[in-house]
C-alpha cells in the first residue's frame, strides 16, 4: 500500500531560546514582504506564523518555556494537557484523539 503526498500544510522550526531569535526571523521574513503574525503566546512556547507564496503555513517557535511548565518530565505524556483557551473544547478534543497507551 502506498500513500501519495498531497501537499504540505504546516512546517514548524525551532527558533531558539530567546525573543531575539523570533525578532530576527520576523525581520528577515518582513524583508521578503511576507506577512508575519505578531508573536503569539502558546503557553508552552511563543510562535510567529506566515504563509509562503504557495500557501504553506510556516511556524517559528521558541523552545521555552517548554512542556514542563505544568508537569514534571517524568509525567510528560501521561495526561492530556491543554492551554486554557482550549479547555472548553476538551471533551470534543478527547473524542477525536486515538487511544494512546503509555508506560505507567
Amino acid at each position: 500500500m502506498s500513500a501519495d503526498l498531497l501537499g504540505i500544510h504546516h512546517v514548524t522550526a525551532i527558533a531558539g531560546e530567546t525573543q531575539r531569535n523570533v525578532d530576527f526571523y520576523t525581520g528577515l521574513l518582513g524583508l521578503r514582504l511576507v506577512k508575519v503574525t505578531p508573536v503569539l503566546d502558546r503557553q508552552y512556547f511563543h510562535s510567529i506564523y506566515f504563509r509562503e507564496p504557495g500557501g504553506v503555513l510556516f511556524e517559528i517557535a521558541t523552545d521555552p518555556p517548554g512542556f514542563t511548565i505544568d508537569e514534571p518530565v517524568e509525567r510528560l505524556g501521561s495526561q492530556l494537557k491543554l492551554p486554557p483557551w482550549l479547555e472548553p473544547a476538551r471533551g470534543e478534543i478527547e473524542q477525536v484523539l486515538p487511544p494512546f497507551p503509555h508506560a505507567v
